[in-house]
């Protein structure tokens, strides 16, 4: 008699992977769930902006969700730490990239290095894993005439998840099962409700990849100085307030400036970290934010773009510069081996250094990469101030 196929899924405390769990057995596959630790406030210095320090962490509520899930449904759980391994990888960049002023993505880098590297890896080496398995909203199909297997895009748009997978590799892709790519979220909490899982009505997981909600200004002050500096109006170069560190905020943030008794509301257009500026624009006036390309490096592709393009240095498709933004039509040209212009055809609103540029083509996730430059106006960088 054959062995069934053995998943070992990534069990996070939450609904959709615990109903994930509910369906893979019930496709007949041999399924282990695996709870990951990837991050602990004490070795950290996460104090700053935690308001989860108590008896017992949110994390640890997530393990005895899980195991409640787990134990309800009747599959193993496992447990492991990856905590070293997302502080190097994940942590770090993203701290450094903070540094620069750029707004880094911490879910697709804990997508790229931990859930589909470090938990792919131990799932197969340790536990003997055939696939592993996640609760994304996304799906796997195997193209026969191209013969690479496509990410591809969930029955719910709104919850499609595929943005996060973007700099997943072949290999990553090809062990990796979906199986909530056909149900809308709302279904996902009737079966959840069904089989009277713990995990039914919980709140999804909000803020930073492993981290959680936390108060995010005071929560980098854990680890970047602060750094005091002027708040500067970028048409009359007036002087309207004092920001403790540039780095803290994001083009387009219009909240937390503490710039009060004016006519109309502030938003932040640019910002100089060299010299500690930040340039804000009024409410009315949201030119600041219109871009119409954009310099893309440190693409990951994770098809063969000769198989599905021409061999030509230039490509239509869609892309999205944020979570749950809808795709706009662009036109990619090849700049060099790991970079790309990326034209749009159509004004978009902050586009912002170091997100994540991710491309489709129909229901296709191409893959994706780090917005380096973004340009206004013909190619020319925004140079007001």
């Amino acid at each position: 008699m054959k062995e069934k196929t053995k998943v070992i899924l990534g069990l996070s405390g939450g609904v959709d992977s615990s109903v994930a769990a509910i369906i893979l057995k019930k496709q007949g596959y041999d399924v282990e769930a695996l709870f990951m630790r990837n991050w602990d406030s004490e070795l950290n210095n996460d104090f700053l902006g935690n308001n989860n320090i108590g008896d017992v962490c949110e994390q640890e509520k997530d393990y005895l969700d899980a195991k409640s899930v787990a134990d309800k449904i009747g599959i193993k759980l496992h447990r492991v730490d990856f905590v070293k391994e997302y502080w190097d990888h994940v942590f770090q960049y993203f701290l450094t990239e903070y540094e620069k002023g750029r707004t880094p993505n911490p879910d697709i880098l804990c997508n790229k290095y931990i859930k589909f590297d470090k938990f792919l890896n131990y799932a197969i080496d340790n536990l003997k894993a055939d696939f592993i398995s996640m609760g994304h909203y996304a799906g796997v199909e195997f193209n026969e005439t191209t013969k690479q297997f496509n990410l591809v895009t969930s029955k719910d748009e709104d919850k499609d998840q595929t943005y996060f997978l973007s700099q997943l590799n072949q290999y990553q892709i090809s062990k990796c099962l979906f199986p909530l790519q056909n149900y809308t979220k709302a279904e996902i909490r009737q079966i959840a409700l069904e089989n009277n899982l713990i995990t039914a009505t919980k709140k999804d997981s909000t803020g930073i990849c492993f981290i959680g909600e936390r108060n995010f200004t005071q929560f980098l002050q854990n680890y970047i100085p602060n750094q005091p500096g002027k708040i500067v109006d970028i048409n009359s170069n007036e002087v309207l307030g004092d920001h403790i560190g540039a780095m803290y905020y994001t083009i387009g943030q219009r909240k937390g400036l503490n710039l009060g008794g004016f006519e109309e509301p502030y938003y932040v257009a640019k910002k100089d970290i060299e010299n500690k500026i930040i340039y804000v624009a009024k409410s009315s006036d949201e030119s600041y934010l219109n871009s119409t390309s954009c310099i893309v490096n440190d693409l990951n592709w994770n098809c063969d773009l000769k198989k599905i393009f021409s061999n030509s240095d230039s490509f239509e498709c869609e892309a999205k510069f944020r979570y749950r933004q809808k795709s706009i039509p662009v036109i990619v040209n090849k700049v060099g081996d790991s970079t790309v212009e990326v034209k749009f055809l159509k004004v978009v609103k902050a586009v912002t250094e170091g997100q994540q540029a991710v491309f489709y083509k129909n229901n296709i996730c191409l893959g994706g990469g780090t917005v380096d430059k973004v340009l206004f106006k013909e190619g020319l960088l925004l140079d007001k101030k």
